[in-house]
Order: structure tokens, then C-alpha cells, then sequence
């Protein structure tokens, strides 16, 4: 590993990294390494890959990149060849000799793997026309399909660490927070508080200051911060180092889930990296800053998701919130002054500090700056990680980009911002997605997650899902969160359960206001967004489970059962051979019947009946 002693070494080393790939002849095959690909076998893919390539005399000729997370996760493993951006989905071990012999021997293609649009039924080749990735803006999440995490060559070479020698020898700590405030940065793990403000308060407390990170990414379905850690974890690295130029600290933290065990192992590489190379330790660059950073893995508890909790965590204390009198950017970690932003913030400001805070302002709304990384599952075509300008709307990214609901059934709710997040109804799908637009339905940003719902999603079982995770994560700390919050569970679980009685909304209501208002932190002040905006919105919903005892969804098993219309009913005996509970009868080509006795309300009857004759009654 080459050590930069001072910023004309790492230009120099920079200019020929790059020449040598403008003069390569070499093709490059990146093939997506992150955690989901990965799930689906990209390990096997990589090893045929290159003994295939070996075997037919190529490896001289063809260059193979690990990669982080494409984005599209549901396609994978994905796999993409360049110079020309040809897009290869779902590639398994077996694909792989055609691949070489066909697309890198001969320049034909793999017809088996060409992207196939679920809306226009047409065959897309590259990757850019893909409507997945071509309405997206991908400023921050671009190069996780470009590098290698593992080599700090690879990100040098795109740039990387450019920011950081012009914050140690072309700024001030007040010119680089500066240029965090004109460019608008705002916290993207969920309260969205400007990063500029956060960074200036630190710096003006007295003691031993720090920078930590915040990868302790607990939301359901939510998995950006990984990702950007698996694929390029040297952004949030650049990132931390520049804050702390900005702050005047001189020791950082990175506090990351325990479950993300690729992230750890991709993260510790490059801190050791960046220290071989004179980016973190004493004395970066020549420029007499010292500052390094330590890992301290999570043990899983949500709630350490919330700033003091996740410093008493990272001090070996159980991670319980305090209330905050006093700012943690004044006493936060040790009593010391301490700033705390998650992994996409920090990702964000090389960024800005390259191409300048003008040009990053002119991305996004007024009050909401940049892009936005949203974690985009549930009834969804296209499940995955989206990048988007802050405003896109809700019907851009659902629909353009998430290619709509499965089997042409009908939106009902999307759900951001995790599990205290609030439920989004149909009415709203052109809101411009950013921190205020969201505030002002009911629900927040977030760390970005977005569950989208479909019609047979009961909207009563959703807010007691998310209630029942809530009561679970809370820290039990405070009265109002603790038995708030069980209250409300329970009431909503008698609800769902058909012992629903009226004035039960009315109470969900009040407790729901008295949780927000008096809870300690984040937690309990959010956890009844999911309670609060299914009643606003879906009021219908619980007073038809309350009042008429049913379900319209059919999803609550109490107030539900299947039935089978003698009108639509072939005889075809399928419900019959896939029910697990032999609870239907009757002959082939004649009407069948459900004993309801037996019926489990499973729906596998109901999902699997060709000719829609199972009904729910």
C-alpha cells in the first residue's frame, strides 16, 4: 500500500491510476457483491467467472470487479460489462460460459439475460435505458457499481479523498462548515436537522470532541446505510475525516449493527487502508491534522437508532435515551462535545465539498437539499434502493421506477420512515417527497424506507404490526412509551381479534396524542404516527372492523372466511389438492365446498383459484 506523505503524492498517484484505466483496452466485468446478491449466489458466479475466463485465455483481456449493491436487489446477481453498460440479470453459475463465450469472445448477447420491462414487455440491453436506474440520480450511490469496497485504489481512482485534501489545504474548518450550510445538507437518518448547525455547535464546545457515525440501521426493510458500507465505505470514511476538520476532532466512531456482518468486515479493510495510506492517524497528509476511527458493533436494540442512547451504548452502558436539556453536540459521548450524523449524511459531503455547494443546492427543493437513497419494498414490481432528487414524487417512485403493484392490483398505502413512520394513502401519490411535505401528511423521512401497500393490505393490522414492534424496541425508560404504547397495542390486537367496541378509536386517539406528547425521545414521540395516520386516513377500515365485525382486506382471521361462488366454480379441484387442510371437497368438474372448520384461513385456496371463485366473506 502506497502512503501519501503529503496531497502532490496522492494527486500524482491519483493521474496515473486514472491514465492507466483511459489507456486499458481491458474490458470490465462488474458483478454485484452486496448482501443481497450475494444471498442469491454471486460467490459461485465470480468463481466460474474466472475459471472460465482462464480456461479460454481471456483473464489478460477481461478485468472482474466484486462490487457493492447495484440497487435493483431483486434481480439479482447482476452482473454488468463494459465499456458498453450491457446488463445482465438473475446470472447464475450455469450462465457463465455462454457469457464468455458469446458476449466477451464474440461481442453477441445472452438473450436468456437481457433485462425484459414487466410494463412494456420490451428487452432493455443496457443499464442506463433501464427505467429503474434512468430516472434516477445516483450521485452518491453511482459508484458502488464502478469499485471494489476492498480497494482503496478503486475509490482514489474516482476521485476519492480529493475532497478531503482540499478541506486540509485549500479550507478553514469555518469555509468547509460553510460550505455545508450553503449546500442545504440535512441529516438523512430522520429528523433531517441541518448538518452545517450540528458541526458549528460542536465546534464551539470546549473538551474532547468527536465525530461518530450512526450505521445502527434499524428500520424494517431498510437497508441504505449497508449498503453504501459494504460498497463504498471509504465515502463515509472521507466523509467523517472532513467533518472532523469541520468540528476540530481528532477521534471518531463508527457505531454499526452487529447483524451486518459484510459492512464490518468492508468497513475494517478500509479504515486499515486509509491508514497504510496517511488518510486517518497522525499527521494526514503532511498537514499536522490527526484524527482515526474505531468500530463498536451494535448489539440490535432500535431504539440506540436515537443519539444519546447510541452514545451510553458506545460507552458499554445500556443504551437508554436521556432527556435532552443538554445538547449532545455540548455533553454527548464521554461529557464531551460530540457530533453525530448517520452514514449517508457523511457520504454526502465529499460530494459537496468536490463539486461545491452551488451545485449541490440546485438539486432538491427549497427546504430539502440533494438526493435522497430510499429502500423501496412490499407490493412493489421492482424492489431495491432508489436515488432520487429531494421532491420526486411518491407516483414517480412507486410507479416509474418501481414499475407499479404486482398483478395489476390497486395502491393503497405507502408507509416512510420506518416503523414510526406514518401511512401514506392513495390521495397523496404526487406529493414531492421531502422532509416537510411528509411532516405535513402525518408521516417523516426517516432513515428512507418505504413499504408500499396494496389492496390486500389490512390498514388496522399494519398499525398494529408496527405498534406490536414498537412496544418490543422501547427502552421502558418512561412511562408514557412504555404503557402508552402497550395500551394502544392491546387495543388495536382487541380490534383486530373482532372484540373491537365503540369509543376505541376515540381512545387510540388520545393515547396516541399523550404518547406523542410526553414520551422522552424519538421513539415514543413517533410510535403512534403508524396508529394516527390509518385513522386519518382509513377510518372506514376500523369502524368495519368494530361495528360490522369484518375485515375488508381479509387479513384479520377473526372477522373473515372463504367461500366458494357456485357461479364461477369449474370443478377444477386445485383449492382442494393445495389446501394443508384437507378442508376442501368435492369432485372434479363439480361445485367444491370449504368446511369451515377445518380452514386455517392460510389463502392458499384464495391466491392459487384460477377463475376467482374463491370469495372473502
Amino acid at each position: 500500500m502506497t502512503r501519501f506523505e503529503d496531497r502532490v503524492a496522492l494527486k500524482k498517484f491519483r493521474q496515473e491510476l486514472q491514465a492507466k484505466r483511459q489507456e486499458s483496452n481491458k474490458k470490465l466485468i462488474s458483478l454485484c457483491a452486496g448482501s443481497g446478491c450475494g444471498a442469491y449466489g454471486t460467490a459461485k458466479v465470480h468463481e466460474a467467472l474466472v475459471e472460465e475466463l482462464d480456461k479460454q485465455g481471456l483473464r489478460d483481456e477481461v478485468e472482474v470487479k466484486l462490487t457493492g449493491c447495484h440497487g435493483f436487489c431483486e434481480k439479482g446477481p447482476i452482473m454488468v460489462l463494459h465499456p458498453e453498460g450491457i446488463f445482465y440479470s438473475q446470472v447464475k453459475e450455469k450462465h457463465v460460459p455462454e457469457i464468455v463465450e458469446k458476449t466477451i469472445r464474440n461481442g453477441e448477447l445472452v438473450k436468456s439475460l437481457i433485462f425484459k420491462d414487466p410494463a412494456t414487455k420490451e428487452k432493455i440491453i443496457k443499464e442506463e435505458d433501464i427505467p429503474f436506474y434512468k430516472l434516477q440520480q445516483r450521485i452518491i450511490f453511482g459508484n458502488n457499481g464502478m469499485i471494489e469496497p476492498t480497494s482503496i485504489d478503486d475509490y482514489i481512482g474516482v476521485n476519492g479523498y480529493a475532497a478531503l485534501e482540499k478541506a486540509l489545504f485549500e479550507m478553514n474548518p469555518e469555509n468547509v462548515i460553510d460550505q455545508v450550510k450553503k449546500a442545504g445538507l440535512r441529516g438523512r437518518g430522520g429528523g433531517g436537522f441541518p448538518t452545517s448547525i450540528k458541526w458549528e455547535s460542536c465546534r464551539k464546545h470546549d473538551g474532547n470532541r468527536y465525530i461518530i457515525c450512526n450505521a445502527d440501521e434499524g428500520d424494517p426493510g431498510a437497508y441504505m446505510d449497508r449498503s453504501l458500507l459494504e460498497g463504498n465505505p471509504h465515502s463515509v470514511l472521507e466523509g467523517m475525516i472532513i467533518g472532523a476538520i469541520a468540528v476540530g476532532s481528532h477521534e471518531g466512531y463508527v457505531y454499526v449493527r452487529h447483524e451486518y456482518p459484510l459492512a464490518v468486515k468492508n468497513l475494517n479493510l478500509a479504515i486499515e487502508s486509509a491508514r497504510d495510506a496517511g488518510f486517518l492517524g497522525e499527521n494526514i497528509l503532511g498537514s499536522g491534522f490527526d484524527f482515526d476511527i474505531d468500530i463498536s458493533r451494535g448489539g440490535g436494540a432500535f431504539v440506540c437508532g436515537e443519539s444519546t442512547a447510541l452514545m451510553a451504548s458506545l460507552e458499554g452502558q445500556p443504551g437508554r435515551p436521556r432527556a435532552k436539556y443538554v445538547h449532545t453536540v455540548e455533553k454527548g459521548f464521554r461529557q464531551n462535545p460530540s457530533s453525530l450524523n448517520n452514514v449517508e449524511t457523511y457520504a454526502n459531503v465529499p460530494v459537496i465539498i468536490n463539486k461545491g455547494a452551488d451545485w449541490y443546492s440546485s438539486i432538491g427543493t427549497t427546504g430539502s437539499k440533494g438526493t435522497k437513497i430510499f429502500s423501496l419494498v412490499g407490493k412493489v414490481v421492482n424492489t431495491g434502493l432508489v436515488e432520487v432528487p429531494m421532491g420526486t414524487s411518491l407516483r414517480t417512485i412507486i410507479y416509474d421506477i418501481g414499475g407499479g403493484i404486482p398483478k395489476n392490483k390497486k395502491f393503497k398505502a405507502v408507509q416512510s420512515g420506518g416503523p414510526s413512520g406514518g401511512c401514506i394513502p392513495e390521495q397523496f401519490l404526487d406529493l414531492g417527497v421531502d422532509y416537510d411535505e411528509l411532516t405535513k401528511v402525518g408521516s417523516m423521512m426517516g432513515s428512507g424506507g418505504m413499504i408500499v401497500m396494496d389492496q390486500d393490505t389490512c390498514m388496522v393490522d399494519v398499525a398494529r404490526y408496527f405498534l406490536d414492534f414498537l412496544k418490543e424496541e422501547s427502552c421502558g425508560q418512561c412511562n408514557p412509551c412504555r404503557e402508552g404504547v402497550k395500551r394502544m397495542l392491546e387495543v388495536l390486537s382487541g380490534i383486530c381479534a373482532g372484540n373491537g367496541k365503540e369509543g376505541d378509536i376515540e381512545l387510540l386517539e388520545e393515547l396516541g396524542t399523550m404518547v406523542q406528547n410526553f414520551s422522552l425521545c424519538g421513539l415514543g414521540t413517533s410510535a403512534p404516527n403508524p396508529v394516527l395516520t390509518t385513522i386519518q386516513y382509513f377510518r372506514d377500515e376500523y369502524e368495519a372492523h368494530i361495528r360490522d365485525k369484518k375485515c375488508p382486506a381479509g387479513v384479520c382471521k377473526s372477522l373473515f372466511y372463504y367461500e366458494i361462488n357456485k357461479e364461477s366454480c369449474t370443478g377444477c379441484h386445485l383449492c382442494a389438492v393445495k389446501c394443508p387442510q384437507d378442508a376442501v371437497s368435492g369432485e372434479k368438474k363439480e361445485l367444491h365446498q370449504i368446511d369451515q372448520e377445518k380452514c386455517i384461513k392460510c389463502g392458499i385456496c384464495y391466491e392459487g383459484c384460477k377463475f376467482d371463485a374463491i370469495a372473502i366473506k
